[in-house]
């Protein structure tokens, strides 16, 4: 393998020499010239920096500037700067294009060798720098990580946010244009894929025009609520705002009538779906609030999002399950299309549900649930010292070792108070299948390092909240049954008539699947969603608040 991959770096080696050198054919003096000046120049930089890792890979050559103009990567970099609309017109790496553009029209022909070096450094650097934005975005990762609470213990879930960095970089990117001859074509490969990121950008696009128009009017915090038929002297403003973001619909845009009509009731309603408020039409507190945001306050939270997605794990298979976070839903994406949708409980402020991928490849019938030591520490010796025999109502088992066959003792007999504030417990707590089974009666694994999982619930009612932040990390299904009927279909190893006999009684038993599912477990508070419509959640965790400062 180590042999193979040397081969083929040393093939590409060859053939960026080639393309070098058939580039720089009919000026061959210059760039001789040139690459001398470059690697003198660089020598004494650090072997990490940027400029002279970009120029080492490229043997010192010039890739900026020829002889009497611009070399075509320029012109490619310069001209895809400036249709990326996404870029503010006072961003650096516009303003430094822009310097660029001045100089090369300036009299590009009467400058010095030593002004052209100068000038080839400073275009390798505004690559750099877009490349850099167009892959990584502007979160400072390291500097979230760092404030994020870290697990007392290795059962606690208290947050944990895992990134997927693109396969590409400024170094590769710039080796594929040489090769295959285009700066811009490799660019628009390299650009993030998944999670409907293009159609984010689009969004984008409309909000800075709306902005660039004026944006709309301030809308004020509605006291009470507002009812169809009633009027309101903010209701001209909410329709217009709703106008400009196009969720007005066809409705009346009467810029003076102040009466809530059915009209603009339905087009609240939308609103309200795209914000994660129950769709009843009144615009209460909680409506007026998401109305309340402003262009900028949306622009920034579709911009943040759209810098997350650049760290998801863009797998682009064939099929996927998503869960996102701050929409408390899941959704099973088949060929790029919405197969299914269902609710889910995710974990409570102080249990964060971590951000990550992995690949569902067993299910569980009929499980038992093994409680977590920081479960049995903070709830459950708590309420056994308070009454010996609590454990009885809940059908909870308690063992000496985690061997299933370990006899079970009488939790009364032990002196809880002993572990009451100990790192450990030498006991296993384990409530074995049945209805009121904490995971219901299945659960669905992924393997990972925060045992974490989905699973079944005999708590359906939970499932009636908006904000379902409610697990201590895991992923709770409201319909589970859906999800291993999908499974079913799919994969042939999951038998669902089978299934369902296994399921009528009690005992537990693990289905490994043939072909396994990536699960993307996201924190998007803003998102296109598969019928191509945007979305914008609230900031259940406070991610939103961390990654912008």
């Amino acid at each position: 393998m180590i042999l193979k991959t040397n081969r083929l770096g040393f093939i590409k080696s060859i053939i960026i020499i080639y393309a070098l050198i058939f580039s720089f054919a009919q000026s061959a003096e210059f760039h001789e010239e040139a690459s001398t000046i470059i690697s003198a120049s660089l020598q004494k930089q650090p072997s990490n920096s940027f400029l002279k890792s970009f120029y080492s890979r490229l043997y010192f050559v010039p890739v900026w500037t020829h002889e009497d103009n611009l070399s075509n990567f320029s012109i490619e970099l310069l001209k895809q700067i400036d249709a990326d609309k996404s870029l503010e017109q006072d961003s650096k790496i516009r303003q430094d294009a822009l310097a660029i553009y001045a100089k090369n029209k300036s009299g590009y022909t009467d400058l010095s060798m030593s002004q052209k070096i100068t000038l080839e450094f400073e275009i390798a650097e505004l690559y750099k720098e877009y490349v850099d934005y167009l892959l990584n975005g502007n979160i400072n990762w390291s500097a979230f990580k760092g404030k994020l609470v870290n697990p007392k213990n290795e059962e606690e879930i208290n947050g944990g946010w895992i990134t997927y960095g693109s396969p590409f970089n400024s170094l590769n990117i710039m080796e594929d244009a040489i090769v295959n001859g285009s700066l811009a074509d490799t660019l628009n490969r390299a650009a993030p894929k998944g999670f409907n990121y293009d159609l984010m950008y689009n969004e984008l696009i409309k909000y800075m025009e709306i902005r660039q128009n004026g944006g709309w009017a301030k809308i004020p915090a509605v006291k009470g609520s507002i009812k169809i038929g009633q009027s309101n002297s903010a209701i001209p403003d909410i329709r217009e705002r709703l106008r400009l973001t196009g969720e007005l619909g066809n409705c009346n845009i009467s810029k003076t009538s102040q009466t809530y009509d059915a009209c603009l009731q339905k087009a609240i309603m939308k609103f309200q779906k795209n914000n994660g408020i129950s769709p009843n039409g009144i615009i209460d507190k909680k409506t007026s609030k998401a109305l309340g945001e402003n262009v900028d306050q949306r622009i920034s939270k579709i911009r943040l999002n759209m810098d997350r997605i650049k760290w998801l794990n863009h797998r682009l298979e064939q099929r996927n399950i998503i869960i996102n976070i701050p929409d408390f839903k899941f959704s099973f994406i088949e060929n790029n299309k919405l197969r299914k949708e269902m609710k889910v409980i995710v974990g409570d402020k102080k249990h964060r549900t971590p951000i990550f991928s992995n690949r569902l490849s067993i299910i569980i019938l009929n499980p038992y649930w093994n409680v977590p030591q920081s479960i049995i520490q903070k709830e459950y010796i708590p309420k056994l010292l308070k009454n010996p025999h609590a454990l009885t109502k809940e059908h909870i088992d308690v063992t000496v070792g985690w061997d299933r066959n370990e006899p079970k003792i009488d939790p009364t007999t032990i002196d809880w108070s002993q572990y009451q504030f100990s790192k450990t417990v030498p006991f296993r707590f384990a409530q074995p299948p049945g209805d009121g089974n904490a995971l219901g009666k299945i659960k669905f694994l992924f393997p990972n390092n925060f045992a974490v999982y989905m699973h079944d619930t005999p708590t359906k009612k939970l499932f009636n909240e908006d904000v379902r932040a409610f697990s201590h990390g895991c992923i709770r299904l409201s319909e589970p049954m859906e999800l291993l009927k999908i499974i079913a279909s799919i994969d042939s190893g999951v038998n669902l008539e089978r299934a369902n006999e296994i399921l009528k009684g009690k005992t537990e038993t693990s289905i490994g699947l043939k072909q396994s599912i990536p699960v993307d477990i996201v924190y998007l508070t803003s998102w296109v969603d598969y019928n191509g419509t945007l979305q914008f959640r609230d900031d259940i965790y406070d991610y939103d608040v961390m990654q912008k400062n």
